[in-house]
């Protein structure tokens, strides 16, 4: 009933039907890891634009801390125009310490912490600081997904005739993860 030839056919349409279904998988993957982090950006974004607003409501008030200003203004640059993802992080962490000595600032001024448009910014920062958290676990959720199916077999034969490759996960340097920007007084 079952030729040969028929169960040949059989299987090659299973595994055509596989191979298609994997590189589907994979650029669904990638795709969704490149949104995960596309909703990083935005947020970063956010905090950049944020960045000159507090300098400058802490500078009208301590404009003698000329050095802590321009270590922030640099870090933001850094930040900015940082290109792959591993100087990108780098630069984030550079950037997290610098506003940690803007805030280190404030506390010495009793008139900015009760300044209205500093508390703004502050509840703004911390906001932004919250959103790139939970961005940045999902985009590591969706890269550790990716990675883990270019890494399973058989899945990794479709990867590598392909080109699919593993993705950078965007980490916190282990200081910077425990010492988180301090944005309440």
């Amino acid at each position: 009933m079952f030729s040969p030839f028929l169960i040949i056919i059989a299987i090659v349409v299973l595994l055509v039907f596989w191979v298609i279904f994997a590189y589907n998988r994979f650029i669904s993957l990638i795709n969704r890891a490149k949104e995960a982090w596309s909703d990083i950006e935005v947020q970063l974004k956010r905090r950049y634009d944020l960045i000159p607003n507090l300098v400058s409501t802490v500078k009208g008030y301590a404009a003698h801390e000329n050095a802590a200003f321009e270590n922030v203004t640099k870090a933001r640059a850094q930040a900015m125009g940082a290109g792959n993802l591993h100087d990108k992080s780098v630069a984030e962490n550079t950037l997290t310490g610098a506003l940690k000595s803007i805030f280190a600032i404030a506390e010495a001024y009793p008139d900015l912490k009760a300044n209205q448009n500093f508390l703004e910014l502050q509840r703004e920062l911390s906001d932004t600081e919250n959103k790139i958290q939970a961005a940045r676990r999902f985009y590591n959720t969706n890269v550790r997904d990716l990675n883990i199916a270019v890494e399973q077999f058989p899945n990794n034969l479709i990867a590598g005739f392909f080109k699919f490759a593993k993705m950078e996960l965007f980490d916190l340097e282990e200081e910077a993860a425990r010492q988180p920007v301090a944005v309440s007084f």
